[in-house]
């Protein structure tokens, strides 16, 4: 199966985002691309019970399914407009609840930590749209134009990246800054970073090439 590695790294995301509850049973979907075509999660699954052959291929232009038995997840049309509009290789969807709190009272994520700008900038919050159409995938659009990461009010919260496993990092990111924001709001009025200090960060890590191992120097 030319798919194999895809399809089990699809397996080990679902089971990952379910262990460390950002979804809980059928909530969420995940999709990874391979050429003109994506390899996506089907509806009604629970992610944290994927298996390789639960996966559908469905063409990237069309949406058309073209190998698989069961009907691909709902969001099909959100996690295509990612792919259509950016080079993203994987798109990761979950209903997590930090992420859904402040999404359903804010705008924006306010920049309550400097891991901010590993998002790309201060995450918006992309108006609300009945699941699974074309509008809601128009609205997260919106929001995700130049970051990685995006919520949805009043739904859950989407992280694109090269691999899954990268878009599933920073759906996980996105959801610590929220939990951070909340049990900050919860004590008082968050001190939040401005434009320049966030500047000055993206600067540094940038410097520094944060993110992975590296050996002395």
């Amino acid at each position: 199966m030319e798919d194999e590695r895809e399809r089990a790294e699809l397996v080990a995301a679902g089971r990952r985002l379910a262990e460390r509850r950002l979804v809980v049973g059928t909530a969420g979907n995940l999709s990874v691309r391979m050429g003109d075509r994506v390899l996506v999660t089907p509806t009604g699954g629970d992610l944290g019970r994927l298996t390789a052959e639960m996966i559908t291929v469905v063409d990237l232009a069309s949406g058309a399914v073209r190998a698989g038995e069961l009907e691909p997840t709902s969001e099909l049309p959100l996690h295509l407009a990612v792919y259509r509009a950016t080079g993203a290789g994987a798109v990761a969807h979950a209903h997590a609840p930090a992420s859904i709190a402040v999404g359903c009272t804010l705008d924006e994520l306010p920049p309550v930590h400097y891991n901010t700008v590993l998002l790309g900038g201060v995450v918006r919050v992309a108006g609300y749209a009945t699941f699974g159409s074309a509008e809601l995938a128009a609205n997260v659009m919106a929001a995700l134009s130049g970051r990685h990461a995006a919520l949805m009010r009043n739904h859950g919260s989407l992280a694109c990246g090269d691999t899954v496993g990268h878009a599933c990092e920073r759906l996980e990111l996105l959801e610590w800054l929220a939990e951070v924001y909340c049990r900050a709001a919860a004590i008082g009025t968050p001190r939040l970073l401005g434009d320049g200090e966030l500047a000055a960060v993206a600067a540094e890590l940038s410097r520094r090439g944060y993110g992975a191992p590296r050996p002395l120097r």
